[in-house]
């Protein structure tokens, strides 16, 4: 339960929208660290994740969900949920689409946010690749979608007007002690962090299916006074991605490994010794045991 606290806002800032949109990098914006990894790819986001932001008369908790897509498989209808979800807990409700995303009028999702009661900011991302005219074109069919909503032309990349959606959560935010302890930074743990390290180095140096087939998991996390030893199980689905995951006498893992161990580094600020296996899972993506496993809900 949030402890007392006069005169203090806090509450939970959900960022929801396609697969693809900039969501992890409005948040990182906002939170002004990199928590959730970013990737070119659609789906990199796979879990909720909460970054916190802190300052003596407010905390806002922003939520980076996963793309709102048509579900393949089990994982992705977990990950569908958990976008879901994200209208049912919110404070503030960020919808962030891009120039170039059409709304369509008959999505159902698009329905519920149309519906829902607390206060929407319709943020249109990369308006840095775009000019006057096609944002106005854009905003003019999304107020025919979302006519309650209020709308904000960004550039995420360039942080270009992301102080305004700043300023319009806080009038939003209601007054309340703070949700979790005031230096908290997220609600994941060191090793979940670990792992998408990992998992993102997956998502830039591999193609086709390879990325969406891995899973990561944490074996050990030992930290010394001077060095952190983490042993990691990277999960794919057949023996065939697991020699591509591998390379020519391992070197594509190496890669892996050494980059990941870098961004390690840098985030944790000591050495890291980083050892990485690879282990087939069949169809692990269609397996409900095995992603409530990996602490998907």
């Amino acid at each position: 339960m949030p402890t007392s606290s006069m005169n203090h806002k806090a509450g939970f800032v959900n960022i929801i929208g396609k697969p693809n949109v900039g969501k992890s990098t409005l948040m990182n914006a906002m939170v002004g660290e990199k928590l959730s990894i970013i990737t070119s790819r659609a789906q990199t986001t796979r879990h909720r994740i909460h970054g916190i932001l802190n300052k003596p008369d407010y905390q806002v908790i922003f939520s980076d969900t996963p793309g709102i897509l048509d579900p393949s498989y089990k994982l992705q209808e977990t990950m569908l949920k958990a976008a879901r979800s994200a209208l049912v807990d919110a404070d503030v409700l960020i919808y962030l689409t891009e120039i170039g995303e059409k709304p369509d009028p008959e999505d159902a999702f698009l329905r519920k946010v149309a519906k829902t009661k607390v206060p929407v900011l319709l943020v249109i991302n990369k308006i840095d690749l775009s000019n006057q005219e096609k944002v106005r074109t854009c905003m003019e069919q999304w107020e025919k979608i979302l006519p309650n909503a209020e709308k904000i032309p960004i550039s995420a990349l360039k942080k270009f007007n992301v102080d305004s959606i700043f300023n319009r959560i806080l009038d939003h935010l209601p007054e309340s002690p703070p949700y979790y302890p005031k230096d908290a930074l997220t609600d994941k743990s060191e090793r979940f962090f670990v792992g998408e390290m990992i998992r993102e180095k997956i998502l830039l140096y591999y193609k086709q299916e390879i990325p969406y087939a891995v899973e990561v998991e944490i074996e050990s996390f030992k930290e010394e006074a001077k060095l952190i030893r983490i042993s990691a199980l990277i999960y794919v689905e057949r023996e065939s991605q697991k020699g591509i995951l591998i390379g020519n006498q391992g070197k594509a893992l190496k890669r892996v490994g050494r980059e990941s161990r870098l961004d390690m580094e840098t985030f944790f600020q000591k050495k890291v010794f980083l050892e990485l296996r690879v282990k087939v899972k069949k169809e692990w993506r269609n397996n409900e045991r095995f992603i409530k496993n990996f602490g998907y809900h």
